[in-house]
């Protein structure tokens, strides 16, 4: 439960960081937002540490898939941009991605 709480807190840490980052750069607003975002994408690099999982490229690898998926529902509430099938159906294999790797039996 652990690792999933990770996941989520590094999720919304990175994408909200990228997307004050975008707001400053592409949409002209405050600087601070920039600062802004420069913090929570480094607090989101902190936050991958704290993961039981022993390898660094599992986790992130890991992270990713569930990016995508906290990418679409951000798109979704934030951006108003609703997801269709596509989007869904992709962000269901990431998920089944992300399983397989993190918790699939190894030998």
């Amino acid at each position: 439960m652990s690792s999933i709480f990770l996941f989520l807190l590094a999720g919304l840490a990175e994408i909200g960081g990228g997307y004050l980052i975008w707001l400053w750069l592409r949409d002209g607003k405050p600087f601070y937002l920039g600062v802004s975002g420069a913090l929570l994408l480094t607090a989101y690099g902190i936050i991958a540490t704290f993961q039981a999982f022993p390898t660094f490229g599992r986790v992130y690898a890991a992270y990713g898939g569930v990016f995508i998926i906290m990418s679409v529902v951000w798109g979704w509430g934030i951006d108003r941009e609703t997801p269709d099938f596509y989007d869904w159906l992709g962000a269901g294999i990431c998920l089944v991605g992300v399983s397989v790797m993190l918790w699939g039996p190894r030998g």
